[in-house]
């Protein structure tokens, strides 16, 4: 009987070893056509792999500390030269031990696979080698088929003959899953460590290492002992491998695992209306195109102010600020540049919720400017032709062809000196005084001033702000910086330098200015702007303790039968800063549209977002003349020649008494 058993026992081994042999023999027949026809096939297309490195594009502030950061992908690439030996270690003794033996497809490891799928009478396990892992995850989808195993055979085979080892394990670390929403070894390293991929220890690389076989059923945070097992096993395959030695396994394993989620990054996202800018400077100055800039990992160095954009920031979430909304929120775009240099330094292009690269009110507005138009078209130009600020202007009803101004209040004075028609914004004396000197004038200083015109733009009411396209908050904080910067322009930028990730610079920016005007017709445009912030219509704009200097601008709502305003400016600066706010509706209508003036809207948001911007720096003064003082000496030029005049007089009398005085004594002493 046993006899028999044995008998029986031998031909069984028999039949399977005979079945195992029959079928590793059909399995190599299979292989080897495969082999035949990938030969005869020629490439495989494998263009859809990408060797790329995808990280965030960094942006600095104006002292090159990281400001914010911005990314389009799910995952950021590293340098295979920046990961750590063991953790590329960690990673092939348990994902694929012949990684650098085989060519891509391991015939050992797939014949394996497919005895064990055999007995289990489905497909349970892969056999997959890193660079099919890559395949599948990049070029093909996860199901288990064999005609998908079919094409990733192909397709392995063709990635190791274009692509080195390491960069196939550059390739598949920065796009592997390792849970927790963590693709790629950079995110999984500040996910479960909050720690660079360079600074992972050796039981670290380890635990990550093997998450990748199933990343939800050994997350850490969830189960801690099944991850720390795992984290074992693969420290026990590197040992048997011989990439540790048996100290530094025990080590490992006793070391605590330490979990800090420091995945959440508070710099991305950061300040995203200036970051917009920057792109879109970036794309229109400097023609790199979004992809790139979302992508390729550039260090741009900026203008940007944090503290300034903070403040800016926090003026537009006061709503306490700006026109009650109904139907429709009252919108608002706002810049700060410093005049010295050009350099923006903050910039909120709306209120409510930020779209990406969406419409930027700061920069892309194209509003009529109104009265805040007047200094640059009207008054400098003025100035230069050799009027004074105490010249008198014609201010009454009166017609220029077919053009009528009106002042806003339908008040007259006559005549009125020109820093009085400018503290109150009268809008006749600013035409008639265009007129007087010649709208060309008017045109070249507009010019100067960096503001486009366009052809239907020759006509006075370009004194009061008529132009055909409009002007953005920038381009008046630009034109305004003229004043503070004694003459000089220098053109609005936010980008000082772009590095590309090799740490080339490949963009920088080269300062564009421009002599507007003299010194002292830029310090006289200063006195009279002091007086409208501190006597006119802008003293919604003072700011205790500082010298602030600007000009209101409004216009009504172009409507038959509306007494409203469609846009609120306020354009003002200091020594140290300008900047220029917008307020308004989007689209103004019958239903859309202000009620309150440019004093009591855009010059308090000014005041508000500067007086925070300044909050860190030392008051300065403008050193020119304040208008009290101009009328003090003007009242003394006056009163001073009737005064001496009074006094020849009064001395002439007193000699006169004197000498009738004398001659009456005389006359007493004869009678006596």
């Amino acid at each position: 009987m046993y006899k028999l058993f044995d008998i029986r026992v031998i031909n069984n081994w028999k039949k399977w070893h005979m079945s195992q042999m029959v079928v590793l023999a059909l399995l190599t027949m299979i292989l080897f056509i495969l082999g035949i026809v990938n030969f005869l096939k020629g490439d495989t297309d494998i263009s859809a792999l990408k060797n790329e490195l995808p990280q965030a594009t960094v942006f600095y502030d104006v002292k090159e500390h990281v400001a914010s950061k911005i990314s389009a992908n799910k995952n950021e690439g590293i340098s295979i030269n920046q990961i750590p030996v063991n953790m590329k270690n960690a990673v092939v003794a348990i994902e694929d031990h012949r990684f650098y033996e085989h060519h891509g497809v391991d015939f050992i490891g797939i014949t394996r696979a497919f005895f064990r799928d055999i007995k289990a009478g489905e497909t349970v396990e892969g056999g997959s080698t890193i660079t099919q892992q890559l395949v599948k995850n990049s070029l093909l989808t996860s199901k288990k088929t064999y005609k998908r195993k079919i094409e990733e055979l192909f397709l392995a085979r063709e990635i190791e003959r274009k692509y080195p080892k390491q960069e196939i394990l550059q390739m598949y670390l920065n796009q592997i899953y390792f849970g927790e929403g963590a693709w790629g070894i950079k995110r999984a390293s500040q996910k479960y460590f909050g720690k660079e991929v360079k600074d992972l220890s050796l039981g670290e690389s380890a635990l990550l290492a093997g998450l990748i076989k199933a990343p939800s059923a050994l997350n850490p945070y969830h189960h801690l002992e099944k991850a720390i097992y795992r984290r074992n096993v693969v420290l026990n395959a590197m040992k048997n491998q011989g990439y540790i030695t048996t100290q530094q396994l025990e080590h490992a394993k006793k070391n605590k695992i330490v979990l800090n989620d420091k995945e959440y990054d508070p710099f991305r996202g950061k300040y995203p209306y200036y970051v917009d800018q920057v792109l879109d400077e970036a794309i229109h100055e400097y023609g790199l195109s979004q992809d790139e800039l979302l992508t390729g990992g550039y260090q741009i160095f900026t203008e940007l102010d944090p503290i300034m954009q903070n403040a800016a920031e926090k003026t537009f979430q006061n709503d306490a600020l700006f026109p009650k909304k109904t139907d429709m929120l009252v919108q608002s775009g706002a810049v700060l540049m410093d005049p010295k240099s050009g350099g923006i330094r903050a910039i909120v292009g709306g209120r409510g919720s930020h779209i990406f690269r969406g419409y930027n009110r700061a920069s892309q507005l194209q509003a009529q400017p109104g009265s805040s138009f007047k200094p640059i078209a009207v008054y400098t130009p003025a100035l230069e032709e050799g009027f004074k600020i105490t010249d008198m202007l014609k201010d009454e009803p009166m017609a220029f062809g077919n053009y009528e101004p009106s002042n806003y209040n339908h008040q007259y004075a006559g005549d009125v000196p020109m820093y009085e028609a400018v503290n109150e914004s009268k809008n006749v004396p600013a035409v008639w005084l265009l007129n007087e000197i010649g709208i060309e004038k008017g045109l070249n200083s507009i010019k100067r001033f960096g503001i486009p015109l366009s052809k239907g733009d020759r006509n006075l009411s370009i004194a009061l702000g008529g132009l055909e396209k409009g002007v953005s908050p920038l381009e008046m904080a630009e034109a305004f910086s003229v004043f503070p910067n004694h003459g000089v322009r220098i053109k609005a930028h936010a980008i000082r330098k772009i590095v590309s990730p090799d740490g080339k610079v490949i963009s920088e920016w080269k300062e564009k200015k421009q002599k507007v005007t003299t010194t002292f017709v830029a310090d006289k445009m200063t006195t009279m702007l002091l007086g409208v912030v501190e006597n006119g219509t802008g003293k919604g704009a003072q700011i205790e303790g500082r010298e602030v200097a600007g000009k209101t601008g409004s216009t009504q709502v172009p409507i038959k039968g509306i007494n409203g305003v469609k846009d609120q400016w306020f354009v003002g600066y200091t020594p140290q800063m300008v900047g220029a706010v917008w307020v308004g509706y989007d689209k103004t209508n019958q239903k859309h549209y202000l009620t309150t003036t440019s004093s009591e809207g855009a010059a308090i948001v000014f005041r508000d977002m500067l007086k925070g911007a300044l909050v860190h720096t030392e008051p300065e003064s403008f050193h020119v003349e304040h208008i009290d003082t101009i009328i003090e000496k003007q009242k003394d030029s006056v009163e001073e020649p009737l005064q001496n005049e009074v006094q020849k007089w009064e001395e002439k009398w007193n000699k006169q008494i004197e000498k009738w005085q004398k001659m009456w004594k005389d006359h007493s002493r004869g009678n006596h």
